[in-house]
């Protein structure tokens, strides 16, 4: 049985909720990029709902977007996020596709976890109770935003049953069942009303929420259970996964260690689970799976942390970023039509936010990155590489939220780019969302594709290693050989006419980028170029010791370079100097774990869609200008 949430009634009083409406000035033809703003007014009237409660629950189930009628990664719909789990289908975790190995260390046989196909959880249906309320069906719901957004305020009038305030029909809006988790979404809710917001939907809407600068937002005693890390004002709760032996000398599901004192931690890397919740909370406690650090919740952000910061989780398909990385998995899918939730990219820049400061790691696009940058380790494992959160994934509003901007800092003319396309209008003509070859539903996206020339119909870039057999890449939404993430920072390598070039793989990678609508914007930084006298200079997908360095009882690791070529004339951006580093953890007696250090220096740089290291001794590191 749930315990109703303490109510606030002094402090968020209806009273104080209800914002001032002004007539509008009379006008013959209404203002059609007003309507949506105008649906929130008449449904508040309507059913007698706070017209700033209305609005700020949509924001924070969907920004006010419609998403092309695509469901959330909870299966919501529409700017009200109801949710109809009949039309989500079974899922796996995203570990379990491709040949990648999570946990990316050649001294142990790879790990090919398997799990079942699930189903999503049978637990909301809330567009079936909206429909009974309006007397309407389930697919109006979903596809009208004007009847959308009356299902979600009768919703939020049934839940208000009778208390002074609205905080209680909020929380419960949630959907949670967990109660922490349904304050901290009313919490961020009320924060919301409280500064106001507004902004232009991905379908053209104006839509505003006032600010109501006087609200009082309530505060609780932090809640997170002991040995947690994380933020304030975000529900966290433990699901350890396990250290424990295993038949044949085997063991899992991630390695002990001692981080930041044995080795910095670098990267967080941010992955989604392509598969629900209860599902993937079930895997990660298996010791013969695989495992990240923490994951977060569609619905209501909860947070669940399953290995300590200080340890090593097998998440991201290669050892060395593993070693010096943080894994968060968040619940949704990269491309099944699927779209994020607000309450989920709050906590997690929240969370990201803590542990940047926690261990001081740079909010940027070369330390913040996604499962997709992660580098192959050799060239076999190139074409195994996942490819999570995906397209759809919109990186310049999380860093808005990580209050780290991206793109705009630089001089016009410079020779350094990011990019940064409008995440509503940018919109790739990408296939395979639902089933290879098929067309993915338009929508916004944080990629920009690349091409060989300077012309729509180009064909896109070569990726040797993605595709060895030397075709193009495709826009199979998968297929990231040819294409260039929001935040992410190129040298230019050639301009014409309202086309840009950039050096990207070895090759000049042209995107169109015309005045008044840019997708990159000039940046300041660093740049690395071979060394006067070399020809090329070898990639590498991990920053590996040289073998003198290497202890007698720990087994020499492979330097082995990826297949491309990093050519005089070219410069990359910098994402910093690394030390060589090597994590030996090949049994479960942590006292046989050793971090070898090394005298060689590399260099992170963006070198395709994904990271790479250059040797420091091959390279010259340069202002871009």
């Amino acid at each position: 049985m749930s315990h109703p949430i303490p109510r606030t009634a002094a402090i968020l009083a209806t009273a104080t909720l209800l914002t001032t409406l002004t007539a509008a000035p009379a006008q013959a033809q209404p203002d059609p990029t007003t309507q949506r703003q105008r649906d929130f007014t008449a449904a508040a009237n309507e059913f007698k709902v706070p017209e700033n409660v209305l609005l700020g629950v949509a924001y924070l189930e969907s920004r006010w977007d419609t998403n092309a009628g695509t469901p959330s990664t909870s299966a919501g719909y529409g700017p009200m996020h109801l949710t109809d789990l009949r039309e989500a289908g079974a899922a796996t975790s995203h570990h379990d596709e491709g040949t990648e190995d999570a946990r990316g260390d050649d001294a142990r046989p790879a790990t090919h976890p398997q799990a079942r196909p699930t189903a999503p959880p049978p637990t909301l249906q809330t567009v079936d109770e909206a429909a009974h309320l309006l007397g309407t069906d389930a697919k109006t719901l979903r596809t009208d935003a004007t009847q959308n957004i009356r299902g979600g305020a009768a919703l939020l009038a049934k839940y208000h049953t009778g208390q002074s305030d609205w905080y209680n029909a909020v929380a419960r809006y949630s959907g949670s069942a967990d109660q922490s988790a349904a304050q901290t979404f009313a919490d961020e809710v009320f924060d919301t009303i409280k500064a106001g917001t507004a902004r232009t939907t991905d379908d053209g809407q104006q839509v505003t929420l006032s600010p109501t600068p006087d609200l009082v937002v309530p505060q609780h005693a932090d809640k997170t259970p002991a040995g947690v890390e994380c933020p304030r004002r975000v529900t966290c709760e433990s699901v350890p996964a396990p250290y424990q032996p295993l038949p044949k000398d085997d063991y899992g599901n991630h390695d002990l260690a001692n981080r930041p004192e044995s080795q910095k931690i670098d990267h967080i890397v941010i992955h989604d689970t392509e598969g629900y919740w209860a599902n993937v909370l079930d895997l990660v406690q298996d010791p013969t799976y695989v495992s990240w650090h923490y994951t977060i919740r569609s619905a209501d952000g909860l947070i669940a942390q399953h290995v300590p910061t200080k340890d090593v989780a097998w998440h991201a398909g290669n050892w060395y970023v593993n070693a010096k990385s943080i894994g968060i998995e968040h619940e949704g899918f990269a491309a099944k039509g699927t779209w994020y939730t607000e309450a989920m990219y709050r906590s997690s820049a929240k969370l990201v936010g803590y542990l940047s400061r926690k261990y001081g790691i740079p909010l940027d696009r070369a330390h913040i990155i996604g499962h997709d940058n992660v580098p192959g380790t050799t060239p076999l494992t190139i074409p195994g590489m996942h490819w999570d959160p995906g397209p759809y994934w919109d990186w310049s509003h999380y860093f808005d939220l990580l209050g780290a901007p991206l793109g705009g800092f630089g001089l016009p003319g410079s020779s350094l780019v990011t990019i940064d396309p409008d995440f509503t209008k940018n919109q790739p003509a990408f296939t395979g969302c639902d089933g290879s070859g098929t067309s993915c539903v338009p929508r916004g996206s944080e990629a920009v594709v690349l091409h060989s020339q300077p012309s729509e119909s180009s064909p896109l870039l070569v990726d040797t290693g993605l595709h060895p057999d030397g075709r193009a890449s495709t826009m199979d939404v998968s297929d990231v050989g040819s294409r260039v993430a929001t935040g992410q920072r190129y040298a230019v390598a050639d301009v014409k006419d309202d086309w840009t070039a950039i050096w990207y793989l070895g090759q000049k990678g042209w995107f169109h980028n015309p005045r008044g609508a840019r997708v990159a914007k000039p940046a300041i930084g660093w740049v690395v170029t071979p060394k006067p006298g070399l020809a090329t200079v070898p990639v590498y997908g991990r920053a590996y010791p040289e073998p003198e360095a290497y202890p007698a009882n720990v087994t020499v690791q492979a330097i082995t370079p990826l297949p491309y070529t990093l050519s005089a004339g070219q410069k990359y951006s910098s994402g910093g100097v690394v030390g060589s580093e090597y994590y030996w953890a090949t049994t479960f007696d942590v006292a046989d774990h050793v971090v070898v250090k090394g005298k060689l220096k590399y260099v992170q740089i963006q070198f395709g869609h994904r990271i790479a290291f250059v040797k420091a001794d091959d390279v010259r590191i340069v202002p871009a200008f």
